[in-house]
């Protein structure tokens, strides 16, 4: 049953995404009639009744100047109707963790009353001010502590009724009202209702819910507005095909976008979102490249430090460098610096680190993933109730941690012993005030920073959420659409008013995200009058993705806005010499050459094409200028060696085969190496030679038996008769 409306609403979508309405409205019957709900039913019927009236008057040729705006608001109904008899169905049918919770958390409310909930809420601010007030902190802690815990019991209930409620009425939507009311001091309970719209909106269409989202990104709290946008990118990406038919929807886009502060947070957002791509990267790096790396040279590190006197006083605080060493030799130093450039970037480092301290009973509660950090958090007070400062303080205040992975860290402080819990605090004092000031320096130098880090650190807790949250995946992931961003409805609308394209077209292409840079790249080269350095990012993007043609095209168009471009005309050779155009990429090889003349590597690329054209003796005599005796270059006495071959000089085929070999050979030389031996008529010589080249390539007879067949012409041109290679190739499965 789940699975045939799950699929007729998927039908839907993609009927109504094609403009197949016909076969939208067969869809939806398969709903409607699945729930026998008379009032689902009546707005079917009506809905398609309307579009058949429409139809009506077209095929009577009834001029209808209202017929697109009739046909869009009919495809918006449709697909509320929906996610509507969709989100009943589950309600009904799904055992989905959100649907088990939508059927039991009204009867799990402390109040059945709206306004009793918010009343309470209000309580603990009032009575925390008069406790205050009366400058009893002190005498009255436990009653402060107290009043906490009772407010903090409330706070999974505002999360649940904003998340899990399918239609808000007038009570939530009241309760809403006064939550976010800008003279209610209740910032955590703000920040935790934004998160539920989100994830309600996340689960199913709602217009109406969408508005009071969009109502929330001008609010005057920074994490609350933050929040909103954040959700809002989220959101708009899942439903964007349908976007276009919410008019409503567009106008609350545009005045936003209107706005330069939003604009700029948008920006910000939407990189950070797609830099999350990045983190699976990281983490993936950390446990199977570093932490590996790390557990083999420990020991190494272990008989260091026990051969050490660290003692002796007058060197205790000298460093062995062969510490260093050992790092740097085990290759796992260049990944712990590749790190720490990706930490300065802003990468979400720590997802790893923390990934494992999140068995706390703490994130049982699913609000809390969403909870702001707070240091008077019951879970966490214990740690700041002095006034002291300490590293706790500093490293919770800093910028690197999301409010998700400050929660684990204070936590895991707590299970320590107390005398352990004393020494951390006293011994990172100095580190404090380091912290603390480059937090000012950052401010002063960015400006819209808070608003950013802000949103960063929301982001990794939602990026936490969907990937460690316990039923996680009984949630569709916010972050599928992380490279999807660029081509949604929103994107447009910002990108009609700033250089967002240009920007996120860079960051794509900086972060080696190809496909998704062409995409811009074509839309900015058709929108603007195109630059040099457009095409040849264009082309190098088609290139890494394996678009030869089109990676030429473009760097031909470079090559005409600026023309003889060195690093240009190196591409337009390499893509002609890849689709085997050897006389192209021959005489652009042969320009660079005239124009920066003495370049060994483009030498050696127009000996490699006069190869491919068959032109033997000259490429001989490139390469032997080449091979001056100064720079001995392998490549060189490889290219010289097989022209020799095939031009039928084998004493000097086998003098740089020799010199090959005795170098760092590879599996193709040992062939060749056999080839020369094979028409000198050292056939035992050929055979052993032919058999590590077999060796090399992983015993792989089949390949070896098509590369003889390539080269046969060269070999009986050598002198071989052609029926000395079945001689040969069975010799050399005996001895296999």
């Amino acid at each position: 049953m789940a699975a045939n409306y799950q699929k007729a609403y998927s039908e839907i979508l993609e009927n109504l995404s094609a403009g197949n309405m016909k076969k939208g409205f067969d869809s939806l019957s398969v709903l409607v009639n699945e729930l026998q709900i008379g009032f689902y039913i009546d707005r079917c019927e009506e809905l398609k009744q309307n579009y058949r009236l429409m139809l009506n008057y077209y095929i009577d040729g009834v001029t209808d100047p209202e017929r697109k705006t009739v046909y869009n608001r009919l495809v918006a109904k449709m697909f509320v109707l929906a996610c509507e008899l969709r989100e009943e169905l589950s309600f009904r049918n799904s055992d989905y963790y959100e649907y088990q919770q939508k059927r039991y958390f009204p009867y799990r409310l402390r109040f059945s009353s709206y306004p009793d909930l918010f009343d309470a809420l209000q309580y603990f601010y009032n009575q925390s001010k008069l406790i205050t007030a009366n400058n009893t902190l002190n005498d009255n802690s436990s009653e402060i502590k107290r009043l906490r815990r009772n407010f903090e019991q409330l706070l999974p209930d505002v999360f649940a009724i904003f998340w899990l409620t399918a239609r808000f009425e007038n009570k939530e939507k009241e309760l809403f009202r006064q939550i976010m009311d800008k003279n209610y001091e209740g910032w955590i309970e703000k920040t935790l209702v934004v998160s539920a719209l989100t994830l309600n909106l996340w689960r199913s269409f709602d217009e109406e819910k969408l508005m009071l989202l969009l109502d929330t990104c001008v609010h005057e709290n920074q994490i609350v507005k933050q929040r909103a946008l954040v959700g809002l990118c989220f959101v708009l990406a899942r439903y964007d095909k349908f976007l276009m038919y919410f008019p409503a929807v567009r106008n609350r886009l545009v005045l936003l976008a209107d706005d330069t502060h939003t604009l700029e947070n948008f920006r910000n957002i939407l990189i950070q979102i797609i830099a999350t791509v990045e983190t699976d990267k990281i983490t993936k790096k950390l446990r199977e490249e570093i932490l590996p790396e790390v557990m083999k040279i420990s020991p190494l590190l272990k008989d260091k430090l026990d051969a050490e006197n660290m003692l002796k006083s007058d060197e205790w605080e000298e460093e062995n460098p062969e510490w260093q060493d050992i790092l740097e030799k085990s290759g796992v130093s260049d990944k712990l610096r590749e790190l720490s450039e990706l930490q300065m970037e802003g990468a979400d480092v720590y997802m790893s680190t923390f990934s494992l301290l999140k068995n706390f009973p703490f994130f049982n509660e699913i609000s809390n993933w969403f909870l702001p950090f707070d240091t008077q958090a019951t879970v966490v007070n214990e740690l700041f109730e002095s006034d002291e400062k300490s590293v706790l303080s500093a490293f919770v205040g800093n910028n690197a941690m999301c409010n998700s992975d400050k929660y684990s860290f204070c936590l895991s402080i707590l299970q320590m012993p107390e005398m352990q819990r004393s020494n951390l605090k006293q011994s990172f004092r100095m580190e404090t005030e380091q912290l603390e000031e480059m937090a000012r320096d950052e401010a002063v130098l960015t400006p819209d920073l808070a608003s950013k880090n802000i949103s960063k650190q929301y982001i990794q807790d939602l990026f936490r959420f969907f990937r460690l949250y316990p039923q996680h995946n009984a949630f569709a992931d916010m972050f599928n659409t992380a490279l999807t961003m660029h081509g949604s409805f929103l994107f447009d609308i910002l990108a009609d008013s700033s250089d967002l394209k240009s920007d996120i077209a860079e960051y794509y292409f900086l972060k080696s995200h190809y496909k998704q840079a062409i995409s811009l790249y074509e839309e900015l080269i058709a929108e603007h009058s195109p630059t040099a350095s457009l095409y040849q990012k264009l082309g190098y993007s088609y290139q890494q993705t394996s678009q030869l043609d089109k990676a030429l095209d473009a760097y031909l168009k470079a090559d005409i806005i600026q023309p003889d471009d060195l690093w240009t005309l190196r591409k337009i050779a390499l893509c002609y010499k890849l689709s085997g155009n050897y006389a192209k990429a021959l005489e652009y090889y042969q320009h660079l050459d005239f124009l920066k003349p003495g370049q060994q590597n483009i030498q050696l690329q127009t000996g490699k094409c006069l190869v491919q054209l068959k032109r033997f003796k000259e490429a001989l005599n490139l390469y032997f200028q080449l091979d001056n005796g100064n720079d001995p270059n392998i490549k060189i006495w490889r290219a010289i060696s097989w022209c020799a071959f095939v031009s039928n000089n084998m004493a000097q085929a086998d003098y740089y085969s020799q010199k090959v070999l005795e170098d760092a050979p590879m599996e193709h030389d040992f062939f060749n190496a056999g080839h020369i031996a094979w028409c000198m008529r050292k056939n035992s010589l050929a055979a052993d030679l032919y058999l590590r080249s077999i060796k090399l390539n992983n015993d792989n007879f089949e390949q070896f038996r098509l590369n003889m067949l390539q080269d046969m012409p060269y070999l009986i041109a050598n002198g071989l008769d052609e029926d000395e290679l079945t001689l040969m190739m069975d010799e050399l499965q005996f001895r296999l």
